[in-house]
């Protein structure tokens, strides 16, 4: 078994997950000649989640990986421009409650740490991400990252995208098959055949065919087919630090075709919970994360309804359970789960694609030659991706720990210490004299990094006791001479940026400038 080669992979389920990961695969086996072939085994019968609207930058190198062009994801996916997030109610619940976790890092983040020095009064009550940065002022008026001259994936600011889920599937699938040349196949498995070393030989599916493979990805969503049903890998839940179990989604036209169309996610604080609203090309989607603990569906879904107001008349709302948790392993044998199957949590921070992005990347761009190989990997895979999920957690409930508000019981239980991952309540101590920084990071490439963590921290008002720094210390003029910078860059950008919808407009007629 061990010199048995890697010459077959299997994708199992559809959906976003499932076609990243066999486009990613197929690109990569075409781009350096491996050989390996490709297949996509997908049921008619078993519906995808699809509201999985929001990307990570990451998602322009998938993009570009895969072979697809920034233009044509765009017109096939009402894609929108993603440019940060702009929380709102979280830390007090008053009317002037927000701030941005904008996608662009604070300016001179490789020279200086500029967190000190806005905390000592040089900002002139410049909320943090106005200061170190000009995203803000673009998502605050409406404005693209990029102009329509620019290079495909390529802006003046960082940017993700916000999307169709089901469109964007169809895209890939398309591509995958007419241009990556992916086998895909219809059906429904029945069973696996399985080796006398525990691994999947073959799948059978309910019409007889059988679907051969060497290595198998899981992409079967919640089900969890392989890795869950199969191998029974735990799952471990984090409902005890992060309560959310509940959402439900609508899809809003817009009232006319000029309206203008947010680049940035806005979450906003409920009773409960937090509803999302994120701008498409012909639509919002918008819906409603809670916790069934602290509130009723109806409950929740009367303030969703009040939140969207009037052009809610008539939708009916999708309901969605969230079991928040992931895998104890993600790769077992020569089976790896991706997407759903290997966990969800609620997409506060939009890390569902993201991580399957991720997981993709690292399986695609390593894919082992041979099944010895393949227990090194999975040893390499399940230790790192343990880690990402442990870090996503206790980030998302970073935005939790630090709010204010004591007006319902889920604020209040947010705050109760045998809620906060002890981890997490060690970091709070530190950053209290220090400025979250790469040395309070395992990994180099970690899914949320230091300025992430300080848009949260000083956003919602952190109580940082970091030491004043010496006004005639070298490092405040070095401070000094970004902020003029970035100064100088907001006001440029200011006249010069395109208007979001007329941005999208234009490269939906014109289209992008191919690299």
């Amino acid at each position: 078994m061990g010199e048995t080669e890697v010459r077959r992979v299997v994708v199992v389920g559809g959906g976003s997950a499932g076609w990243i990961a066999a486009c990613r695969l197929a690109a990569q086996a075409r781009r350096i000649g491996s050989g390996v072939q490709v297949t996509l085994v997908e049921s008619r019968h078993v519906p995808t989640v699809g509201v999985g609207e929001g990307t990570w930058p990451t998602m322009r190198n998938t993009l570009a990986k895969i072979g697809i062009t920034e233009t044509d994801f765009i017109r096939s996916c009402d894609a929108a421009f993603k440019q940060g997030a702009r929380f709102v109610g979280w830390t007090d619940g008053t009317p002037q409650d927000g701030y941005y976790h904008p996608l662009n890092p604070p300016a001179g983040a490789t020279e200086i740490d500029l967190a000190p020095h806005w905390l000592h009064g040089a900002a002139e009550n410049a909320s943090f991400a106005d200061w170190v940065d000009y995203q803000a002022m673009l998502c605050d008026a409406g404005l693209g990252p990029k102009t329509i001259v620019m290079p495909e994936y390529a802006g003046h600011a960082n940017y993700a995208y916000h999307l169709d889920a089901g469109k964007f599937a169809t895209l890939l699938r398309e591509h995958g098959v007419g241009t990556l040349g992916i086998d895909h196949v219809l059906g429904d498995v029945v069973r696996p055949q399985m080796s006398d070393h525990g691994d999947i030989v073959h799948l059978e599916l309910a019409d007889g065919r059988t679907v051969a493979g060497d290595l198998f990805i899981d992409c079967t969503g919640f089900a969890a087919r392989l890795i869950g049903g199969v191998y029974q890998v735990p799952f471990r839940r984090c409902g005890d630090v992060l309560f959310a179990d509940r959402a439900m989604a609508l899809q809003l036209p817009y009232a006319d075709e000029d309206a203008p169309i947010t680049c940035h996610t806005v979450s906003t604080a409920q009773d409960a919970g937090w509803i999302w609203d994120i701008g498409l090309w012909t639509r919002r989607g918008v819906g409603h994360v809670y916790s069934s603990a602290h509130t009723s569906d109806d409950a929740a879904e009367a303030a969703l309804r009040a939140y969207v107001g009037p052009a809610a008349e008539g939708l009916s709302a999708r309901r969605i359970t969230i079991d928040a948790g992931h895998r104890t392993r993600f790769w077992q044998n020569n089976c790896v789960a991706v997407g759903l199957s290997a966990g969800f949590i609620e997409p506060l921070e939009a890390s569902a694609l993201m991580l399957i992005e991720v997981s993709m990347d690292a399986i695609a761009d390593r894919l082992p030659r041979t099944r010895a190989a393949m227990d090194v990997m999975a040893r390499q895979f399940n230790a790192t991706f343990t880690h990402h999920w442990m870090r996503i957690i206790e980030f998302l409930k970073l935005h939790y720990v630090l709010t204010r508000r004591t007006d319902t019981d889920f604020w209040r239980d947010n705050v109760a210490a045998s809620s906060i991952p002890d981890s997490l309540a060690e970091r709070l101590e530190l950053w209290r004299h220090h400025s979250p920084g790469p040395q309070d990071f395992d990994h180099a490439r970690e899914v949320f990094s230091w300025p992430s963590y300080q848009y949260v921290l000083h956003g919602m008002g952190f109580d940082s006791r970091q030491p004043r720094i010496d006004a005639a210390a070298p490092d405040t003029a070095l401070a000094q001479r970004f902020v003029t910078r970035m100064a100088r860059a907001k006001d440029d950008l200011r006249t010069r940026a395109p208007r979001h919808r007329e941005l999208l407009r234009a490269i939906r007629e014109h289209g992008l400038q191919r690299v």
